[in-house]
Formats: C-alpha cells, structure tokens, sequence
C-alpha cells in the first residue's frame, strides 16, 4: 500500500520508494548513529545555500539523517497540506528538530497537532524555536507535554504570543518556565490571555523578562478569572509600586496562587504594603508565600504581618527590615514585660497618672512617668510607643482604648 494513501502507525512507518540516505528502523523518534554531529540550536546560520534550494521532502530527510531519527512518511506525504495531524507517531525530541528544521520557512501548514510524541522540553523548545521565524502555523498542539523549559532561549514578542495560544489550548501543561527571555508587552498579552483559559497550569516563571507596569495589569486581570495557577515567578523584572498595586486588582479575587516571587524588583515599602493588605483582605486568598525579600519594609507592615499570622500562621512573607524598626516594633514587648515585673498592666501605669479619673494622659506626662520609672526603652522606642498610643497626633492618650494591650 502506498504510505500516503494511509496514516500509517508509529510502527509501520517508512521511507518512500528511492528515498536517500535510508536507515534502518528504530523506535520513532529514538536517536541512530548517524556519525554526525548536531548542535542544540537549528542551525539556521549554517544552512548552505546548497541546502535551502532543496524541497521541503529533501531537507526534512537530511534533517533526519544529522540527528539519527527515523523520518516519518506521513508527513512527507502530506507536507504540501495546511492541516498536519502527527498525533501518536512518536516523534520525540530529535523527531521534533528535524520538523522544526523544515517547518522554519514552510508557509503552508497553519495547524500542526502532535499529541502523544513524547517531545519532552528538548524537543518542545525546537518547536518554539521554529514559531520565532515560522509566519504561518497558527496553531499547535500538544496534549501531553506537562512541563516545558524555554528559558534562556531569547524568546521574543513573536513567540510569546505562540506560547500565549499555546496556553489557551494546551490542557495538559501544568509548569511553563519563560525566565531570561526578551517578552514583552504583546507576549504578556497573549500569555495572560492564555492563562485566562487554561486550567491546568500550576507554575509560571516569568523572571528576566523587563515585565513592568503594562504586563502586571494583563497578568492581574489574567489572575481574575484563573483559579488553578499555583506559583507565579516575577523576579528580576522592572515591577515597582503602581505594577504592584495593579497586580493586586487580580489578587483581590484570586483564591487559586500560593506562591508569589517579586524579589529584585524596584518596590518599596508601599507597594510590599499593598500586596500584603490586599492578601490579607481577600478572605479566599491561598497565598503561603511571598518573596519580597529585597525590599526594606516599615514598622506598619512588620505589624500588619504579625497580626495576618495570626489568623493565617501558615503565612511566610520573605522580606528585608532595618534594625531600627525591629528595635522599635519590640517597645511595646519590652514595656509590657518591664510592667508584668511590677505587677501591673498598661492600664494601670495610665491610671496612677490619670488623677481626675478623664480617662486621658497628656502625652508629655506619660514620657516624663517612663523614663522615671527607669523602663528599659532608648529614646526611638519611647517615641514610637506614643506615636503608637496617640495615634492621631493629638498629644493625648486615651487609654481606655489601650485595655487590649494589657
């Protein structure tokens, strides 16, 4: 029967009648010694002019013959189709390199399936490779790759958009690792709409990618709707704090991320202040952890923080604090404990200073009692702690409502 009357099996697969160069026939996809040597890139700098006046059929044989796979005549046969199903033929990584060399500058096919070929990441970033140059596959996929490696590969706008619809389609990939590329603004685009749909992805790493302000709102809106995403990696991108507070828009709602990575971008204090009141909030919220270790938060987020843990103890947020706001945020700890040596409670100090029974210490007569009373707080501390107690700025401490720090 002629090859391309019929889809052949992974099994039954063979060359065409006076086919060059043919090699005997191991699982599809499996390597061969083929005796020479094949780079990891596709080698488009080195194709001689020789070879790109060869047909489609000819390079995808030559292509096969440099990386020792078996080739396969369905897809020589039908090369010249816009529809291209290659579903179940055990292509496998070097299968995938020989595709991806002859579909670099193939204009005709514009939907390609290859579902169940064990490509791996290997062979799925030949692939991605080949979507850089190829203008006319729209559409490609792969049901059962899990976990796919593209970082390091200078992806740029053109295949983050690919990967984008990828990630629309694809119902298999649950870990998508895109750190050190070149995305931009269209991939984020493409990549958030994708992740609008998809449903099985766990982990998105994004780092090294100059993702800012444009790409924290399409991820943010992206983060509305997606409820499966477990980890998302923005670190060492150019994330400050209106990025941040855009990227909260999508954590307000989300009740699906467990793990956020923002570290080595150009936050401050206000934007870490924003991430942690929106999680906190959002009462369905599943972050665990948050990685804002390079930024130097103040007292009011040490503070926030303690109090999230404990309504959520399982709360780990990586960040960096100045020893003066340790020092400070601890006044409240050393007076309290100065005045369980006394037996008494905040409560009470106020009281013996309160002779009218008003229920208010002007703030100049408390400062005056604590440093009489000899209580072990530097002059930082005892400031903090009635900025604490006045909180209004009103040089007044209404002590009544300090009875839950006793």
């Amino acid at each position: 029967m002629d090859p391309c009357e019929e889809k052949q099996p992974p099994d039954h697969t063979v060359l065409p009648t006076g086919s060059p160069n043919p090699v005997e026939k191991p699982t599809q996809g499996q390597k061969v010694d083929s005796g020479d040597e094949w780079d990891t890139d596709l080698e488009t700098d080195n194709i001689t002019y020789q070879e790109q006046s060869l047909s489609g059929e000819d390079q995808y044989l030559q292509a096969c013959q440099k990386t020792g796979c078996v080739p396969v005549s369905f897809f020589l046969c039908h090369l010249g189709e816009a529809d291209l199903n290659l579903n179940h033929y055990g292509v496998g990584p070097m299968g995938a390199k020989a595709l991806a060399v002859v579909l670099q500058n193939n204009q005709t096919i514009t939907n390609l399936e290859l579902e169940d070929n064990a490509l791996q990441a290997e062979g799925t970033s030949y692939l991605m490779e080949m979507l850089q140059t190829n203008i006319s596959i729209q559409s490609l996929r792969n049901y059962i790759l899990k976990e796919l490696d593209l970082s390091h590969n200078k992806i740029c706008d053109r295949g983050g958009q690919h990967l984008g619809h990828m990630l629309a389609t694809n119902i298999g990939i649950e870990v998508l690792n895109l750190s050190w590329n070149h995305l931009c603004t269209g991939s984020a685009v493409a990549l958030s709409a994708g992740l609008k749909v998809n449903s099985t992805l766990k982990q998105l790493q994004l780092s090294r990618n100059g993702f800012g302000r444009i790409e924290a709102e399409s991820l943010g809106q992206a983060l509305k709707q997606n409820s499966t995403l477990m980890l998302l990696d923005l670190s060492r991108n150019l994330i400050d704090n209106e990025a941040a507070a855009l990227l909260c828009k999508g954590l307000a709602t989300n009740d699906g991320l467990r793990v956020l990575k923002l570290s080595h971008n150009p936050l401050t204090n206000i934007g870490a202040l924003s991430l942690l009141q929106t999680v906190t909030k959002n009462t369905n919220s599943a972050v665990e952890e948050m990685d804002i270790s390079t930024v130097f938060v103040g007292e009011t987020f040490v503070e926030l923080l303690e109090n999230a843990r404990q309504r959520r103890p399982v709360l780990a947020v990586r960040h960096n604090v100045m020893r003066s706001v340790t020092r400070n945020i601890s006044a409240l700890r050393v007076f309290q404990k100065f005045l369980k040596g006394r037996n008494e409670s905040i409560v009470d100090f106020f009281q013996a200073l309160d002779k009218e029974g008003t229920m208010k210490v002007p703030t100049a007569a408390f400062r005056k009692a604590v440093k009489e009373a000899n209580a072990p707080l530097d002059q930082r501390q005892l400031e903090w702690l009635i900025k604490k107690f006045d909180e209004n700025c009103k040089f007044t401490i209404i002590y009544s409502q300090l009875a839950e720090l006793s």
